[in-house]
Order: C-alpha cells, then structure tokens, then sequence
C-alpha cells in the first residue's frame, strides 16, 4: 500500500531535518537551531550569496510595516500567519512599544515554534500564540483564541511575512486561500505580505532556480516563487498603499540606498494593502 504525502505537512521536531523557522532563527542571530538547520542554510547561501543580507532585510520590512500599521494606520489588532520563531524584534514587541494595548495572536506549525512561541509569551496577556496550518483557513479563522482574542468588528492587520510561498502544489491556491482570510476581515483592516519574488528575465532567473534546488534538496519544504501577477492576486480588491508592491528593501526605507542589492535580496518583494 502506498500513501500521498501532502508536500505541505509541517516538518516536526527532528533534529536530523532542517526547518525553515530554524533556519530563518539561525539566519537572524537566534540560537533555537541545529547543525542540520545551519549546514543547510550554508547550502542556500552558497546557492544565493547574500541570503544573511535577504533574512535579515525581511526583518527590517516587518518592522517598518508594523510601525506603520501601528502609528500610521492605527491599528491594535494582529494576526501574524507562519510567524516563525521569537527571534528579535517580534511583531508584538514592535507594536506595544507604540500601542501599549495592542493584541497579537501567532499562528504557526511547527512544534518547536509552538513549544518557544508559548514559553515567551507566558508574561504577555495580549498577545497568543496558535498551532495552526496557515493554508487550512477555516481552522484558523474559527479558533477560539483566533476568535475571542481579536475583536473581528474592529480592523485587524493580517501579516504573511515569507509564509505564502511554502505553499506547494497550484500556484494560484495561495490567492484562493488569502480571498477567505480577506473577507473575513472587517472594513479597514491590513494585510502584509513578503513573498519569494520570479521577475522573470528582468531579475535572475539562474540565481532564483538554484536556490529553490537547494532549498528542495535541503530536506526541507520547498518554497515556489511567484510573479509580479501572481502576488497581486493574493490582495485583489484591496487598495495598495504606496509604494505599491516592491522589493522589501524599498518598502518606505529607513534612508538612502548607499549599496547596490545583492541577487538575494531582489528576491524578495512585499506589499501593504488596506480593505475597503
């Protein structure tokens, strides 16, 4: 008899096969990893040089978004989707310096997140860590924290920061899977995004194929990169806010760009969007 693995199934608490959350923790300075996790993302980076640059790019995006959303926007309420390892400067951590009363709820599947995501925020009494599948939409919008933490008559930011592109098999099921989290969301809410960026011939197709190899061949879930097309897709409806869907390392900088992007980072590209 043999048995379909669903290519999205999380990967467990293993410390012979890598995980992304791990990785990304490694690459971010974080010490909640393995030798797997760090032999593997040598691998990525030997594939995609600049990749420490890439992590920690992604970081500084999600703390300007958050700034923005909490100071600009005004928003109290979050619900970070695939939110990764507590590393440094986590969601809730940058929005309550800001918003003191803001609420976050964490949602991830892998039980090592589950297990250090729930031992940090002990002393938190607004924030929530859930253990979800992020693709699996109706367990995570009808979760009781889910539902009772986050007043849903009341805007809320709904952040994927370099979560959608793990999602492997159709490429246009990401959209599909945002259109049920979007409607759900109350007038005047947010939605981020951060997503493996294909430019196509403009950007570095070489590049962008031997990272996906190495990232398949690192025995970790893979990640499919998506068109320009195929991320806007993910918010249609919503009104971007400026400047649009970009490269993270554009979106409203902290100054000037003095050095030219490495091939990592052009990789990756984000936008903000707000419901109508």
């Amino acid at each position: 008899m043999s048995f379909t693995v669903d290519p999205n199934t999380p990967v467990g608490v293993d410390p012979n096969r890598a995980s992304v959350a791990r990785i990304y923790d490694y690459a971010l300075g974080g010490s909640t990893n393995y030798e797997i996790d760090r032999k593997t993302f040598s691998q990525l980076n030997e594939a995609m040089p600049g990749l420490w640059d890439a992590a920690t790019e992604n970081r500084a995006y999600l703390i300007r978004v958050c700034r923005f959303l909490a100071t600009h926007a005004g928003i109290t309420q979050y619900l970070d989707c695939g939110s990764g390892l507590p590393t440094s400067e986590n969601v809730h951590q940058v929005v309550q310096r800001l918003q003191p009363d803001a609420k976050v709820v964490y949602v991830d599947n892998d039980p090592v997140v589950a297990a250090h995501g729930r031992a940090l925020l002990q002393d938190n009494d607004r924030t929530r860590f859930v253990a979800g599948d992020i693709f699996d939409r109706a367990s995570i919008l009808e979760n009781e924290v889910v539902q009772t933490h986050l007043d849903w008559t009341k805007p809320i930011a709904l952040l994927f920061f370099l979560a959608l592109h793990h999602y492997q098999g159709d490429r246009h099921r990401p959209a599909e899977i945002m259109r049920d989290y979007v409607d759900a969301l109350p007038s005047g809410s947010y939605v981020a995004i951060s997503h493996f960026y294909d430019a196509g011939p403009e950007g570095d197709p070489e590049a962008l194929r031997a990272l996906q190899e190495a990232v398949a061949n690192g025995a970790m879930n893979g990640v499919t990169a998506r068109t320009r097309e195929e991320i806007l897709e993910m918010v249609e409806g919503l009104d971007l806010i400026e400047p649009g869907f970009v490269e993270v390392r554009n979106w409203w900088s902290d100054g000037p760009q003095l050095t030219a992007p490495s091939n990592a980072q052009r990789i990756i590209a984000g936008l903000v969007a707000r419901k109508p």
